[in-house]
């Protein structure tokens, strides 16, 4: 599939919400299969505007993005704040404030399986998420996903006032909060505040990184 495809996106939705296929196509009015058919095997070959219309509503996601060729908007449009998730010892934050926005693709959106409101961009600093997360990433959050798992993933979280970014895993009452470089201590505690998932990040290639790379190449 493309990364365009309206059946990606949907599949995308299905799994972030936590809803089955069997589930969402009742709640169309449509038999058990319908979902799961579109997205695995292509039938039908688009959603019926209603359906579509539906599930865009459900979703809280541009009709666009399920396959709708409607005008409008083609981007979202992100806040990025002013505050910094530590990746090393934890930054306190006191407030946030608005940097400015960014512009992401309605269907990039719907990949991740994020609705619109729930996303904002931070600033990550520190070296103990490294190769993962580096020193000066943004970070797009998800501030609507806030569910760890056994299996965990990479969340910004708040432990005794500090905000961090680490990898967490657990359940509730007992969380385990690792950083990908193993020169930073695993740590386990019963108190945690998720502040919400990273899903995405934007890393810009630093002057000094390129140069590096460049005498390497040459040398």
């Amino acid at each position: 599939m493309s990364a365009h495809d309206p059946r990606e996106a949907l599949a995308a939705l299905i799994e972030r919400g936590g809803t089955s296929y069997a589930a969402l196509s009742r709640l169309i009015g449509r038999n058990a299969a319908y979902l799961q058919q579109f997205v695995v095997r292509g039938s039908p070959r688009r959603l019926a505007e209603r359906d579509r219309r539906l599930l865009a509503a459900y979703f809280g996601v541009s009709e666009e993005v399920l396959g709708a060729d409607v005008g409008g908007p083609t981007a979202v449009i992100v806040p990025r704040l002013d505050v910094v998730a530590s990746a090393g010892g934890g930054a306190l934050i006191d407030a946030e404030t608005r940097l400015g926005e960014l512009g992401l693709d309605l269907r990039l959106v719907a990949r991740l399986g994020a609705r619109p409101a729930d996303l904002s961009m931070i600033r990550a600093a520190g070296h103990s998420m490294e190769p993962t997360i580096a020193h000066g990433d943004e970070l797009l959050v998800d501030c609507g996903d806030r569910r760890v798992a056994a299996p965990g993933g990479i969340f910004v979280i708040r432990v005794d006032g500090a905000l961090m970014v680490k990898r967490v895993s657990g359940e509730a009452g007992c969380y385990r909060v690792a950083s990908d470089n193993p020169e930073f201590a695993t740590f386990e505690t019963g108190s945690l505040d998720v502040i919400g998932r990273v899903v995405w990040l934007s890393r810009a290639l630093r002057k000094s990184e390129y140069y590096f790379r460049f005498i390497r190449s040459c040398g």
